[in-house]
């Protein structure tokens, strides 16, 4: 296969001029992959001046209905090409094919989403208290820097570009330094679908260099940032003086709580899906579980036998039935950690359910793993565990799962299991989350705005609010015209 390994600016892929590179790993074998140009600040100002000169050369000019059908078309691109971009996501991550495909598929229709949304672009005309009148326009913002995490390069790149594009701003995107291929490919396509050159710009490396001097740069107007809590705290910080714009998807804990009338085979496949899926690196997903007393032996060997079913192994060899492949997690630190805050677990008296360690042989892989009621101020309950941990507790009773849910400083998402609409009225309105679900794991869509409170960031991505957040509103009053 052929990896994109060059920097995309101004319409052309060009290597580094400082002679930079990084060498991807696979983590599901720990191999060498390729290596990729490594960005210097020198082409991090080429890749926004580029970006400027597409904006003002007509980009933000043209009629939203003509940025529709570049985005009809780049759907098409990302549709005829999906087999090679999820070969990519699979090998630059390691997650199963399956999975790749599936966020490829979803990468496309977030494009198609948006180039429907032509009806947005209209404003309002409003009497005014002095007389006259007053016309809104919604107007784009300029230069966008967006930076995209390592576990799903596809999806949080497409929530951020689409958008964007859709709204008439142009983008310089920073994919993490360790998944680049999938982001550097879709540049490609993007040009094979008529967008002008420098209207989408790729610099890739480290994010601590070249992430900061995107954020600072004077010329940049809007930042979109998905990662952790603390890199998104320094980010604030580095936009803070010229108050730009921001969206920020940050870490989270969500808790699921099961209730005694739950569908209980339902609520172990959905939990099971929920924590395991992308070996647990998500931010979004059910991290910590709360079971009523009556049913959570019921609940614990549903779960157990379902859990057991996923197995660590090579994203490309499929899983015999009935096994469910998992792939590892992206570094070998990441997983360290997961297994540290695992330790913690059992150290605070927590019981080892399933799993607890990592298989033989090369990869970065870890064995889906449960440990019942570790101690509440622990570190499974405190901090967000990226990887295939799930801490479960036994509750008493409803005010106690509601208190231990938002005992915590992440507000991402949350859900609960039950059919008594008294029990899910209670968790719609005081469990502290931007996101619920009732009966379902969590899961993002398209068409919903999605975004956390307290420490799990600000704003809104999906929906047609994420549009909202790459659009300035601008007023303009008539008076008397003579």
């Amino acid at each position: 296969m052929n990896y994109p390994t060059q920097l995309f600016i101004d319409g052309a892929y060009r290597d580094s001029k400082s002679g930079g590179r990084t060498t991807l790993i696979n983590p599901a074998t720990e191999t060498a992959l390729c290596e990729v140009a490594a960005t210097d600040v020198a082409e991090v100002n080429a890749a926004v001046e580029s970006a400027q000169r597409a904006w003002e050369s007509g980009w933000r000019d043209l009629a939203p209905g003509k940025r529709a059908a570049i985005l009809f078309a780049v759907t098409r691109k990302l549709r005829e090409n999906l087999e090679e971009i999820a070969q990519l996501e699979m090998l630059q991550i390691g997650k199963p094919i399956s999975d790749a495909r599936d966020e490829a598929g979803l990468g496309a229709r977030v494009f198609e989403y948006y180039a429907g949304a032509v009806s947005r672009f209209g404003g309002e005309t409003l009497p005014v208290a002095r007389g006259g009148i007053d016309l809104t326009l919604r107007q784009p913002m300029g230069v966008v820097a967006a930076i995209v995490p390592n576990n799903f390069p596809l999806t949080l790149l497409g929530t951020k570009l689409a958008p964007a594009l859709m709204a008439g701003n142009t983008i310089v995107v920073k994919p993490a330094a360790t998944t680049p291929l999938t982001t550097l490919k879709i540049a490609e396509l993007l040009q094979e679908a008529e967008i002008p050159a420098g209207v989408v710009n790729v610099v890739t490396g480290s994010g601590s260099e070249i992430g900061d001097a995107l954020v600072t740069h004077d010329k940049v107007r809007r930042v979109a940032f998905t990662g952790s809590t603390a890199v998104g705290r320094h980010i604030m910080g580095l936009a803070a003086p010229k108050l730009k714009r921001m969206t920020m998807e940050l870490g989270g804990s969500d808790p699921v709580i099961v209730a005694p009338d739950a569908n209980i085979k339902a609520a172990a496949r959905g939990i099971a899906i929920g924590r395991f899926w992308n070996c647990g690196q998500m931010c979004l997903g059910g991290k910590r579980l709360y079971v009523f007393e009556e049913v959570y032996d019921e609940l614990m060997e549903q779960l157990t036998r379902t859990v057991s079913k996923y197995e660590p192994g090579l994203g490309w060899e499929k899983a015999e039935k009935p096994a469910i492949r998992v792939g590892p997690l992206h570094t070998s630190s990441g997983r360290d950690e997961v297994l540290e805050q695992l330790q913690d677990a059992l150290d605070t008296g927590g019981e080892l359910v399933l799993g607890g360690s990592k298989p033989d042989g090369p990869g970065y892989f870890m064995k889906p793993t449960i440990v019942a009621n570790p101690a509440i101020d622990g570190r499974v309950a405190r901090e967000e565990t990226f990887g295939p941990l799930l801490p479960v507790w036994k509750v008493k009773d409803l005010d106690e799962a509601i208190a231990l849910a938002n005992e915590s400083e992440y507000g991402l998402g949350a859900s609960v299991w039950t059919n008594d609409i008294r029990i899910i009225n209670r968790v719609a309105n005081e469990v502290e989350a931007g996101m619920k679900w009732v009966n379902q794991f969590h899961y993002g869509y398209d068409e919903l705005p999605f975004g956390g409170v307290k420490q799990s960031g600000y704003g809104k991505e999906h929906g047609m609010e994420g549009l909202d957040y790459y659009l300035e509103d601008i007023s303009v009053v008539i008076g008397g015209l003579e």
